[in-house]
């Protein structure tokens, strides 16, 4: 039953308060009748005695203190859902701007999401394939898991989001279906453009909800945007039983916004001006992912954040590291040389990939593989930090091997472009290759059996000496 109260006690930045107001709800939206006929939308958010504090979505500017009719609804905000929300694109408030009109609801659900027993969450396993080695082979992302990428200034985030939009998949399981919920939050029209026509060219549209919030969208409307795709995602995941993969960009923008809004409502601020309850808003989001006791669908989260400054120990990456099991960092020196994706393989890592990998989800000899490569390459760094002191010649030979893997594994396992999809055979058969082409004695972390069956450095020096055109390091050809 809704209730309707003229006139306003004040006006603050996008806030309003009413006063006398008699069973009002926390988050219970808010109707604003304005003197020209237009209505503005709002919710509750602080409740003190009988005085409301209303967040209007579209701006307070035009309201009047004494004739603005504020019309409580008695519900908390809603999202409609249906079978057929596929496809679709909505700005950050779930309202559809696909010109397709409305959405003919099965249901409808409070975007804030229901609270869910931790004892009826299943423990994550499979992996979904994103056809990106770096990610497949070294940080699998495993279904259910929340896996966010910490991107930097200038760092081509919006196109390796784009890139695991259109590669994405699952393993081929009987019945199971795959789908993708994107949600932007304040990019720029260019950005919402690029992601639109990427989406429709590639043809992936047709499994793909979009949520976007432009940079010059109300701030209100991004506080509202990852829970409107959460709630479309839980719904897609538990009540139609598909796996769904969402993808947040930028949640930095997300985190300024509830700044802004923390400041406009005087609340004390925390570490860098971000509100005390940042940790807990940021766990009410990645905590909706995971997978369900008795439901066959599962969500799983890749939230995509930029630091301030490259700054990892930054707020919004400190607070995201500790909530998720894992990160993957891009590094702006490999963007520097030209390298995509640029992925930082030593900072990165997932959590929860031994439990979705091996024999039975990807290949038997995956966990032994990427162990292995994870060990050589710090090697690499080690070989890097000593030759720009001595100088690359005066290296041991091992270390000159290492050097040489190095590059190759940087130009051809982290370096594959924007356009290639590699499935995980393909992945961990590269991964071989640039293993062999290191001394055996090397490989301290592959058993014998593993060695005898997977090393081949004639081989190995064969493909790396066909993608080079013949023009191999000699000193990993002896």
């Amino acid at each position: 039953m809704s209730l309707q109260i003229v006139g306003l006690k004040e006006i603050r930045g996008p806030l309003v308060v009413i006063d006398q107001v008699p069973d009002v709800g926390f988050e219970e939206v808010v109707e604003l009748l304005l003197d020209d006929g237009s209505v503005r939308n709002g919710r509750v958010v602080e409740i003190t005695g009988n005085r409301a504090v209303i967040q209007v979505f579209e701006g307070t500017s035009g309201l009047s203190k004494t004739n603005t009719k504020t019309r409580l609804m008695g519900h908390p905000m809603e999202i409609s859902l249906s079978s057929e929300i596929l496809g679709r694109i909505f700005n950050g408030a779930g309202r559809p701007i696909d010109g397709l009109g409305d959405v003919y609801a099965d249901k409808k659900a409070d975007i804030n999401g229901r609270s869910l027993n931790p004892v009826c969450r299943k423990y994550p396993r499979n992996y979904i394939n994103t056809g990106i080695s770096s990610i497949d082979g070294l940080n699998t992302l495993i279904r259910g898991q929340k896996l966010p990428i910490f991107s930097g200034s200038g760092l081509p985030h919006n196109q390796l989001a784009v890139q695991i939009v259109r590669q994405a998949n699952i393993a081929k399981d009987e019945g199971k279906k795959f789908g993708i919920v994107f949600a932007a939050m304040g990019v720029k029209n260019d950005v919402a453009d690029f992601f639109k026509r990427s989406f429709e060219e590639t043809g992936v549209m047709e499994k793909v909800v979009m949520f976007l919030n432009l940079s010059n969208d109300p701030i209100i409307e991004r506080i509202l945007t990852p829970r409107c795709a959460l709630t479309v995602a839980e719904y897609l995941a538990f009540d139609q039983g598909m796996h769904i993969l969402v993808i947040m960009t930028d949640v930095t923008s997300y985190c300024e916004a509830l700044r802004e809004f923390s400041s406009s409502k005087e609340e004390i601020p925390g570490r860098k001006g971000y509100p005390g309850y940042l940790y807990s808003d940021l766990a009410s989001l990645y905590e909706r992912a995971g997978i369900v006791e008795g439901k066959s669908g599962s969500v799983t989260q890749i939230p995509i954040l930029t630091m301030p400054n490259n700054d990892i120990t930054h707020p919004v990456p400190d607070l995201t590291g500790y909530i998720t099991e894992g990160q993957i960092v891009l590094d702006s020196n490999l963007w520097q040389v030209g390298i995509y994706p640029p992925i930082g393989v030593l900072p990165s890592l997932s959590r929860l990939m031994k439990d979705g990998i091996g024999e039975g989800y990807t290949r038997k000899d995956h966990s032994a593989v990427s162990t292995q490569l994870f060990a050589s390459y710090a090697k690499v760094q080690d070989a890097r930090a000593l030759a720009s002191v001595i100088g690359e010649e005066e290296l041991s030979e091992v270390d000159r091997k290492h050097m040489a893997f190095g590059r190759l594994f940087e130009q051809y396992f982290i370096g594959q472009g924007f356009t290639v999809n590699r499935d995980i055979l393909e992945t961990l058969n590269l991964g071989w290759n640039l293993l062999s082409l290191l001394p055996k004695t090397e490989l301290d972390r592959l058993s014998s059996d593993l060695i005898s069956e997977y090393y081949d450095s004639d081989r190995a020096i064969a493909h790396f000496m066909a993608l080079k055109g013949g023009k191999l390091d000699a000193v990993l050809r002896k």
